[in-house]
């Protein structure tokens, strides 16, 4: 039987290319999407010329309730659920300072529990079928930190912290449960940087280049199909970060 894949935060980056990739190696994939409604259509036209059928699945999961509606739909539509990727995040760019409590509220909900809410709503189906595969799109600011983008590295920190507990306490049922930590990739996030900050940015990475969504959606195809990796953080970075 095939597999059954969530992947929030798919309409748009990253998470889009990770929803494409496990739908061309025959997973199907729910792609959740909240307020990109256009792009989450035109990713499921996209795949549909290939005569590759996704569901599409508007979700605020950064709320309780939105984030339970789209597990069961997938658990209605086909029974089960074997992988989560949890990819939905934003970032804010500014002073600590000047950061609010609705700052607070919109990054850490939208970034890690969305995470949390997620995981819990799909963890009693993985645990009841003795297999599953959790993967969390963290950032390397939640290794190391980043100025002006405090509330956003402490949620990626936060997702990976979560990453290495859950690890451990889903281990015995089998469920296995990661980290990706992303570093500079060509996607929307880096739209502000100009052309001379880029030049900049890849002179400080070993490999002189921006990564791209594919180099971390094949990471998400290798944590799926590997069946002895869990609780790691893994960062695709071009070794602009060795720790």
């Amino acid at each position: 039987m095939e597999k059954v894949a969530i992947v929030t935060g798919a309409s748009r980056g990253i998470g889009r290319e990770i929803a494409k990739q496990l739908a061309k190696n025959k997973i199907k994939v729910i792609a959740n999407y909240n307020q990109s409604e256009k792009e989450a259509k035109e990713l499921k036209e996209e795949l549909k010329k290939e005569k590759i059928e996704i569901d599409i699945v508007k979700a605020d999961v950064s709320k309780r309730e939105e984030a339970k509606q789209l597990v069961e739909f997938a658990l209605e539509k086909y029974k089960k659920i074997d992988i989560l990727i949890n990819n939905a995040g934003i970032s804010e760019y500014r002073m600590f300072i000047d950061e609010t409590d609705e700052d607070w509220n919109k990054v850490i909900n939208t970034n890690l529990y969305s995470a949390f809410v997620m995981s819990q709503e799909v963890i009693p189906s993985m645990v009841h079928q003795k297999e599953g595969c959790i993967i969390n799109i963290s950032s390397i600011w939640g290794m190391v930190g980043a100025s002006l983008e405090v509330l956003y590295s402490i949620s990626k920190a936060g997702m990976d912290g979560m990453t290495k507990a859950l690890a451990k306490e889903l281990g015995p049922s089998n469920i296995r449960v990661n980290s990706i930590a992303p570093g500079s990739i060509d996607t929307d996030m880096n739209a502000n940087l100009t052309e001379k900050e880029l030049k900049e940015l890849k002179q400080e990475i070993p490999l002189e280049r921006i990564g791209k969504v594919e180099d971390i959606a094949k990471c998400v195809k290798w944590l799926v199909e590997d069946n002895y990796t869990t609780g790691q953080v893994i960062s695709i970075n071009g070794g602009w970060i060795i720790i």
